[in-house]
């Protein structure tokens, strides 16, 4: 918040700040899914949905996980809310309270930690590190389990890192759950589809099978479709544990925007063309960030399988430097070289930066000109 503060400012001086902070896809929206939501204006549907989203929604999300992710759901096991944001703050709710833990694998995105701590339950950090390709493994997930440990958060591919874990890694993570029938697996998939891992994306309830009854995968339109002012996200998920999402949903949101809600279903039984037009643009990207970061003096970066962002180790451009911390070098960077990163002590993992690549190709080759003088 302070880099972005800094930000705010130097823009208001006239400074040219290339902005690889933003945490969406720079593309609008597709034309038809912004024509159902016109059609929907016009057609009247401006009034109250039940509160876990209207049947026809529901009804394209069921086919949705049924068609792409091998996942059956019947209508009580489904629920829309205002964002996938929403849907994981909803299930850190419902499943936690005073005494519990959840575990997050670090990096992680910033959200999880603090929906945790507003459940009156303790986060568990687990730390992964680049050199395990910032996976959580079977090992150290079985070590951060304890009898109060009542929710893990699992992301794929992930925030920071965009790295993807695979139908055998999952099944190694399952193979430990199996053994703690009181923890709740949750499975966000929001970048599913801004993915090119060297196999099939898998979500982890399909590699997992027997972990079914235990997983709630969640899910939404804003990355994919680039919709992330819409504010739909969806979960799918054991009903009693739906049914408590939904009653703390009633109390707190209502029903998420109904316009909105036909807009997403335009999204996920249309012409799925969109979807792969934006991702390969953002692999195009990624093949040269990942690239050109790695060979500044400094930053060590590996490649993504998705998601839109790349995550360099920085320590030892911290080091050379003479800097603090993450947060000192992402200032540097704003100050000398004019670009906004964010620092990976936000994520979890001190001594990184992560870069959105949510931009044009020339933008970045321009950005990255100007992080290599600095850092040379």
């Amino acid at each position: 918040m302070a880099v972005s503060a800094l930000a705010t400012e130097l823009r208001s001086q006239g400074r040219r700040i290339i902005d690889l902070a933003a945490g969406e896809p720079d593309f609008d929206t597709p034309e038809h899914i912004r024509a159902a939501a016109i059609e929907a204006i016009r057609g009247g549907a401006t009034r109250y949905t039940p509160v876990e989203g209207s049947a026809a929604l529901k009804a394209a999300i069921i086919a949705k996980f049924r068609r792409e992710n091998g996942l059956d759901y019947a209508p009580g096991q489904i629920i829309v809310s205002s964002g996938a944001k929403h849907s994981c703050f909803n299930l850190a709710m419902a499943v936690l309270g005073p005494g519990d833990e959840a575990i997050v694998p670090a990096p992680c995105w910033v959200s999880y930690p603090d929906m945790i701590r507003l459940a009156d339950a303790g986060p568990v950090i687990v730390p992964t590190g680049i050199d395990a390709g910032f996976k959580l493994t079977a090992r150290a997930l079985q070590a951060a389990i304890t009898p109060r440990t009542r929710l893990l958060f699992l992301n794929s591919p992930g925030n920071p890192t965009g790295v993807a874990y695979s139908r055998a890694e999952w099944q190694a993570l399952g193979a430990v759950l199996e053994q703690h029938p009181h923890i709740v697996i949750g499975a966000d998939d929001i970048y599913e589809h801004i993915y090119w891992g060297a196999e099939p994306f898998v979500s982890f309830a399909a590699a997992c099978p027997t972990l079914h009854d235990r997983t709630v995968t969640i899910n939404g339109v804003s990355k994919s479709y680039a919709m992330t002012g819409w504010r739909i996200g969806y979960a799918g998920g054991p009903p009693a544990l739906i049914a408590a999402m939904k009653k703390l949903q009633g109390h707190s949101t209502s029903n998420p925007c109904s316009i909105s809600q036909a807009a997403s279903i335009a999204a996920l039984d249309g012409d799925q063309g969109c979807v792969r037009e934006m991702a390969r643009a953002f692999r195009e990207r990624h093949d040269y960030l990942v690239a050109a970061l790695d060979d500044i003096p400094g930053l060590r970066c590996i490649p993504a399988d998705g998601a839109f962002y790349a995550f360099p180790d920085a320590q030892e451009a911290i080091r050379r430097k003479g800097l603090a911390d993450d947060t000192a070098l992402s200032t540097l960077l704003l100050k000398e070289a004019e670009v906004a990163v964010v620092p990976g002590s936000a994520f979890g993992a001190a001594g990184h930066i992560r870069l959105s690549y949510a931009c044009g190709l020339d933008t970045l080759r321009e950005a990255v000109g100007r992080i290599r003088r600095v850092l040379a």
